[in-house]
């Protein structure tokens, strides 16, 4: 299969509500519609989580991520721009995304993904795209496709087949908090 194939495959799951495992710009991810309430419980629900704990969203450029943010600070702009690894920003003003993927101050957790299969993935679909750890929640994060439990496999409604026999390290993103008064907080280096 390539991976233009793939994507299609992946993308008609996402836009039917499905819910999919697929390798990310950090570890690989459960990943669905970001503006489907529905699909995002099924994605607490596989995890065994919490909903109270919000979600990360990919997306695939700066023009994405500003119409599911109002107001995005200049320092975001910044960081986006100088950061050489993967990086979250969670970010005040969610909107236009599934109400119970916003965290109960109004905000979200974006990133603008640069690793081609996620990218092309995240432009495929036109929408931001829930990117989880592929792990029930407590467990450690699934780093290769060979690191995802059968339990999980069964769980969603497509696996992506790129990079599937890859086993390199991977760690998850960096993760700074932003809010609209400038305050500045690191939550996971």
């Amino acid at each position: 299969m390539t991976q233009e194939e793939d994507i299609k495959k992946a993308v008609d799951v996402l836009r039917k509500g499905g819910v999919i495992l697929y390798p990310t710009d950090t570890v690989w991810g459960i990943g669905c519609d970001a503006t489907n309430v529905e699909a995002v419980k099924r994605v607490y629900d596989i995890k065994h989580r919490d909903d109270s704990k919000a979600l990360i969203c990919l997306v695939d450029s700066e023009a994405r991520l500003q119409r599911y943010v109002r107001d995005v600070p200049d320092v975001a702009w910044e960081l986006i721009d100088s950061v050489t690894k993967p990086t979250t920003l969670i970010l005040d003003g969610a909107s236009g995304l599934a109400e119970n993927l916003i965290a109960e101050d109004g905000s979200v957790g974006l990133r603008i993904t640069k690793e081609k299969f996620s990218h092309d993935l995240c432009y495929r679909f036109q929408k931001p795209l829930v990117s989880t750890s592929a792990n029930i929640s407590g467990e450690p994060a699934a780093q290769n496709y060979c690191d995802i439990s059968q339990d999980l496999l069964d769980s969603v409604d497509y696996v992506c087949w790129t990079r599937r026999q890859e086993h390199l390290p991977h760690t998850p993103s960096s993760i700074i908090k932003l809010k609209k008064n400038g305050e500045i907080t690191i939550i996971r280096k």
